[in-house]
């Protein structure tokens, strides 16, 4: 019996096909089933673990979250953001100082409470002759107490959350 060349190729291509997709789908994680008792039935509905609800949960240190919220609540919170750990406050205008005003944004980089996982940008601007807002330079100092601020708020927040 002799095999013609495109019957050959075809069945190759076939089984490298069949492969493959049993290549991926092992590599994914397996189609899960439940019973009626709740029960999570894994590939083929084998299993025996009861399903949990998945938990909800931010994508930053949640204290590094909290005390960021905490110390910049003074100023008018513009959009935050906690999967991706960024908060951004809108101008705020001491009433001490009408002339300048100043604006936040901080950043929590890690999901581990550590001085290095939190970035604090802050900007400044003050009027004009014309009365109009013009960028002005920030006192280095300023981003670095406000982190300090917010790391020191962090750890009581932590130390309060493991005494009960």
């Amino acid at each position: 019996m002799a095999f013609e060349r495109g019957s050959v190729m075809r069945g190759v291509a076939a089984g490298v096909l069949a492969l493959s997709m049993l290549g991926v789908a092992a590599c994914g994680s397996s189609p899960k089933s439940f019973s009626a008792e709740g029960e999570k039935k894994g590939f083929l509905g084998i299993g025996g673990k009861k399903a949990t609800a998945p938990e909800a949960s931010i994508g930053v240190n949640g204290y590094l979250w909290r005390a960021s919220l905490d110390t910049l609540n003074f100023m008018p919170l513009a959009s935050a953001d906690p999967y991706g750990g960024v908060i951004v406050t809108d101008w705020y205008i001491s009433p001490e100082t009408p002339a300048e005003r100043f604006k936040a944004t901080v950043y929590i980089l890690d999901t581990r409470l550590r001085a290095d996982g939190l970035n604090v940008t802050v900007f400044k601007q003050a009027k004009d002759m014309n009365g109009n807002w013009v960028d002005t330079e920030v006192a280095p100092q300023t981003a670095t107490d406000i982190e300090n601020a917010i790391l020191t708020r962090a750890r009581q927040l932590r130390l309060s959350n493991i005494r009960g």
